[in-house]
């Protein structure tokens, strides 16, 4: 596999699937949607799990694809062996949060990750504090900075609180991970 395979082959399974769920939503009239993260109701809790998989429409789709490849590529090229435990932590995390907060209403698509892996890249430059981190964080504010107007309830729509609770979840991800691995203390 080539470089940049290495780089977004984790990622690009994680659209694929993405993309294989859509088409089998589509056929189905989106009838998936109901199982996204539905607030506080017994029946939203299967979509903690599903919600980012899973999207209203193949606008919602496209849309969620390539910051997915570009923020699920660069936190790749942050912590490799984190990978996985990162989007899977990301994924509980904020769909938790959503199913408890959140406006009563289906909750889908893979914003939340994608949130999740921003606040991740920079929650990890503020505390590692090395080229490599910095870097990828720079990049990371350079190309989706403006993803942070996402957070604000401006469309009716979108889940605003997928998106903030996505982000949240990736700081304190990043975090918990570094305050436990540090024998309990965060290096300032």
């Amino acid at each position: 596999m080539n470089t940049i395979g290495k780089i977004v082959g984790p990622a690009l399974i994680l659209v694929t699937l993405i993309w294989s769920v859509e088409i089998v939503n589509f056929l189905s009239g989106h009838s998936l949607t109901t199982f996204g993260v539905l607030p506080r109701s017994s029946n939203g809790l299967i979509g903690i799990f599903l919600s980012p998989f899973i999207h209203a429409g193949f606008w919602h789709t496209v849309s969620n694809t390539v910051p997915l490849l570009i923020l699920g590529g660069l936190t790749l090229a942050a912590d490799k062996a984190r990978f996985w435990m990162t989007t899977a932590a990301i994924i509980l995390l904020s769909g938790t949060l959503v199913w408890l907060f959140a406006r009563s209403s289906y909750h889908v698509g893979a914003s939340g990750l994608v949130f999740g892996y921003f606040g991740a890249l920079i929650t990890r430059a503020i505390i590692e504090r090395s080229l490599k981190s910095i870097i990828l964080a720079m990049i990371t504010i350079t190309l989706y900075g403006g993803l942070l107007w996402g957070i604000l309830p401006l469309r009716s729509y979108i889940s605003f609180e997928g998106h903030f609770f996505g982000l949240i979840a990736g700081i304190a991800y990043i975090w918990i991970i570094h305050k436990f691995s540090k024998g309990g203390t965060v290096r300032d």
